[in-house]
């Protein structure tokens, strides 16, 4: 394929603009920047505010952030784009004269501008010896003017004044004829857009660690299938009493397909032919679709449209712990919504017959590694070291042209440390649903007992979850008791401690009132009479106490003596 080279203006920096020289071949896009050209103002430079990415426009940084650009609608409308906004930035900064547009002031801009001509009526007029010297210089291939090709002519400031002034003296007038449309060719084909889910989307993807069904490394190692494969499959297969011939007959196998050949639009697959695929659903209350996933946090770089897969299954929001609900909503709760299924951990992406297959693809990968990153965090909620298995705990699945695949999506850790986990997409097994009725009973039963068996983990991961919440719970309430019951056990002990401290203070001051009126009357008797005086206080103390009952608590007056 022959390569097609063009030359855009993009912006490098707050200060400068550069070039970039545009080299498009067999399918994709590439970026090769030439040197700088001119100085640029700061102020059309200022980064722009984040915005939330939508289907229709992909944030600039998608784009940058991509190791190959391919081919595609969007990355040639964000190229229109980058061109139109060079264009315009580097016309901005020719400043318009604000002199105003008086007979004079054009009459000075007329003997001060410089006349413009073509280059026929400049070869025409020149002299024997320039026109020698342009000819000897184009024999050459002449100078080199890729470096300006595509670059804007700097505007003259007479005819912005003859313009704006002939402008204003006319009145603006709609011609008759401009209301008439063209009618379109007849003769035209377009093909259906991917919308978001393009090439440039699954690279994204496999640049931010999720890897597509499929994927080898660049030295040609596949990605390890989950640890529980063979277990999955082997619950997968079980037969089930609903797709039992007497159950599931032949008629019922015919109205299946006359449904899906009636099925022409996307939204009549899944209001039509799904649900004879998927039969009894069970709780309605844990299923939803077609509602876009605003609350979760960005997979990759956040520079993408949101995953919106046409069914999922998940828990009832009360099944789970609010305070998990609450600290895990951005992995676990699709929308803002708080009546919708949460933990969702099975999906599928329905088409038409003229949709894509590989859009299907990637929205399940998308999808899947949405639902196994929501698993992980829930199985791993409250854990000081989490164990991070390689198990699958979610599946993914499309239909497409009559064909049901099933895959499986499961991460592993990341082996730089700080970095995001990546997820890996293993297909299950895939099915021709209107082949024949044991093809269909096959296909069906697989997605029967997938769904179910997502309910059960997804069940498992739940109670695990508020276990170790309730346990937690309990064990902090525990520990308040015990610390309410200590601290109440000190202020009563503390209580009763002053009570007797008091108690016996008042005891000790009545006892050494008494026993000091007792030595003073005996001292004075014993002073009349000659003898030599005795301290009886530690006697009739002691055998005041006896009377009393209680031990002998001696008296500080008492241990004053006896030192």
């Amino acid at each position: 394929m022959r390569a097609n080279h063009l030359l855009t203006v993009s912006l490098l920096d707050s200060k400068y603009t550069t070039i970039n020289f545009l080299e498009i071949s067999n399918a994709s896009i590439s970026f090769h920047p030439l040197p700088l050209l001119h100085h640029f103002s700061r102020d059309f430079c200022k980064r722009q505010k984040r915005s939330h990415p939508s289907g229709s426009q992909l944030p600039p940084a998608f784009w940058d952030n991509l190791s190959k650009i391919d081919l595609t609608k969007r990355a040639l409308r964000e190229l229109d784009r980058r061109n139109l906004q060079a264009a315009l930035d580097s016309h901005l900064t020719y400043p318009r004269s604000r002199q105003p547009n008086t007979r004079r002031a054009l009459a000075e801009l007329k003997k001060s501008s410089q006349p413009v001509t073509s280059a026929a009526n400049y070869l025409y007029h020149c002299g024997t010896g320039v026109l020698k010297n342009i000819k000897q210089t184009a024999r050459h291939g002449g100078p080199d003017l890729s470096n300006f090709r595509g670059f804007p002519v700097p505007p003259s400031p007479l005819n912005q004044a003859m313009n704006s002034s002939q402008s204003s003296s006319r009145a603006p007038k709609r011609s008759s004829t401009s209301t008439s449309s063209t009618k379109p060719s007849t003769n035209t084909t377009t093909t259906r857009s991917t919308g978001p889910y393009n090439k440039n989307f699954q690279q994204n993807l496999t640049d931010g660690g999720v890897y597509p069904n499929g994927y080898e490394d660049p030295d040609g190692q596949v990605p390890p299938l989950p640890a529980n494969w063979e277990e999955i499959n082997r619950n997968l297969a079980q037969p089930r009493p609903s797709l039992s011939p007497s159950r599931f007959s032949d008629d019922e196998f015919r109205k299946f397909k006359r449904a899906d050949a009636h099925a022409s639009k996307e939204k009549q697959v899944t209001t039509s032919v799904i649900p004879i695929i998927e039969g009894d659903i069970g709780d309605a209350r844990c299923v939803s679709g077609g509602i876009p996933f605003t609350n979760l946090h960005p997979l990759t770089d956040g520079t993408f449209a949101l995953g919106n897969p046409d069914i999922y299954y998940g828990a009832r929001p009360e099944q789970l712990d609010r305070r998990v609900r609450n600290e895990l909503s951005g992995h676990i709760i699709p929308s803002t919504q708080e009546d919708l299924p949460v933990a969702p951990n099975f999906f599928l992406a329905a088409k038409d017959p003229d949709g894509s297959a590989a859009v299907a693809k990637r929205q399940a990968c998308y999808d899947g590694a949405l639902g196994a990153r929501g698993m992980d965090s829930l199985r791993s909620y409250g854990q000081e070291n989490p164990s991070h298995n390689i198990n699958a705990y979610t599946i993914s699945s499309i239909y497409y042209d009559r064909t049901l695949k099933m895959y499986t999506s499961h991460p592993t850790q990341p082996t730089c440390p700080g970095s995001r986990p990546e997820y890996h997409m293993h297909q299950l097994n895939g099915w021709s649903m209107t082949g024949n009725i044991e093809t269909f009973r096959q296909g069906a039963t697989y997605y029967r007992n997938g769904r179910d068996w997502a309910k059960e983990q997804r069940a498992k991961a739940i109670r695990r979850t508020n276990e170790r919440v309730d346990g937690y719970h309990t064990a902090t309430l525990a520990v308040d008791a015990s610390i309410t019951q200590a601290s109440s056990f000190a202020s009563e002990a503390t209580s009763d401690e002053t009570y007797t401290i008091e108690a016996l203070t008042e005891e000790s001051r009545t006892s050494l009132t008494e026993d000091s009126t007792i030595t003073t009357h005996l001292q004075t008797s014993a002073a009349s009479s000659g003898e030599p005086s005795v301290d009886y206080r530690a006697s009739v103390k002691r055998s005041s106490e006896r009377s009393k009952g209680t031990p002998p608590v001696p008296t500080e007056a008492t241990q004053c003596r006896r030192l």
